[in-house]
């Protein structure tokens, strides 16, 4: 057996489903002296097992945004047990990051790569001021709404569209894709010839009104194979504009037909949104999930 296959044979792909309160951090991704939750695991791993490999998440959430129930993937080569894992990285990360899940998957597993969809919520408190304990959470909104036309609008997204319209430019992407050039001859056309996709699939777009003890509340879920920089946050505002009779719902078609960011509504914040759950092919997991 040659050397390379007896080292390969030490690591093992780890799935972590992890829960977290984005406010008081940076996003997911690592950035030099910026608290993230990405550095926080990264971290945390390190305390725990000596060893720092770096989870790729099933996506990038940005500042202030909140999971349920995020995905994150790394190899180790530490033979710790599951429970003992999860147990210790709850231990040493701080109280606003809880591991609900560890297990070791098929070294094939990716937390992004594998992934075939996710939904995310946008949570919407019906008046100017939320409860203390809610605030981090919701987004206070005292707009007369229509529901109707916000179920309506909502429903005008499902299926295959390209979404550049409700897409804000995404720096690090951007980054990614200049690197990819070199200064050989024809490196700029190359690129040219395969942009990145703006192009995706809504499987459900809905508005649900749910009353609790604070008051009522306007939830919109969306699934989908995946989501754009800042999509989610731009569809809500775009539907908030048409609830509160500011944009036709008429007008929503030409919108994502146009292709460009300037035509639909504002950002909502960061605040009011959860990655809720991402869903994998069951041949990417072990036959007990």
């Amino acid at each position: 057996m040659s050397d390379s296959a007896q080292v390969d044979r030490e690591f093992q792909t780890w799935k972590l489903t992890l829960a977290y309160d984005g406010t008081d951090f940076q996003g997911w991704q690592v950035q030099p002296g910026l608290p993230t939750i990405q550095g926080e695991l990264q971290a945390a791993l390190g305390r725990v097992t000596g060893e720092s490999p770096l989870p790729q998440g099933s996506g990038r959430t940005d500042a202030g945004v909140h999971a349920l129930a995020q995905v994150a993937s790394f190899t180790l080569r530490a033979p710790i047990p599951a429970e003992n894992l999860q147990r210790a990285l709850n231990r040493t990360l701080p109280p606003s990051i809880r591991i609900s899940e560890a297990r070791t998957v098929p070294s094939t597993f990716h937390a992004r790569h594998s992934s075939v969809a996710k939904t995310y919520e946008y949570r919407i408190y019906r008046e100017a001021d939320s409860p203390p304990f809610l605030a981090r959470y919701v987004y206070a909104c005292p707009w007369v709404l229509d529901v109707e036309k916000l179920q309506s609008c909502a429903q005008v997204f499902e299926g295959k569209y390209d979404f550049q319209s409700f897409a804000a430019n995404d720096p690090d992407l951007s980054e990614r894709e200049a690197g990819r050039a070199t200064y050989e001859p024809g490196a700029e056309a190359a690129l040219k010839i395969a942009p990145l996709s703006t192009v995706r699939t809504i499987y459900t777009s809905t508005w649900e009104l749910r009353q609790g003890e604070a008051g009522a509340m306007l939830v919109y879920r969306v699934r989908g194979n995946g989501f754009l920089h800042h999509m989610v946050r731009n569809l809500v505002g775009t539907m908030l504009d048409v609830g509160r009779g500011h944009l036709a719902l008429e007008e929503i078609p030409g919108i994502l037909a146009a292709c460009d960011r300037s035509a639909a509504g504002p950002t909502a914040p960061a605040r009011g949104l959860f990655l809720h759950s991402v869903e994998y092919d069951a041949g990417e997991m072990p036959a007990s999930e």
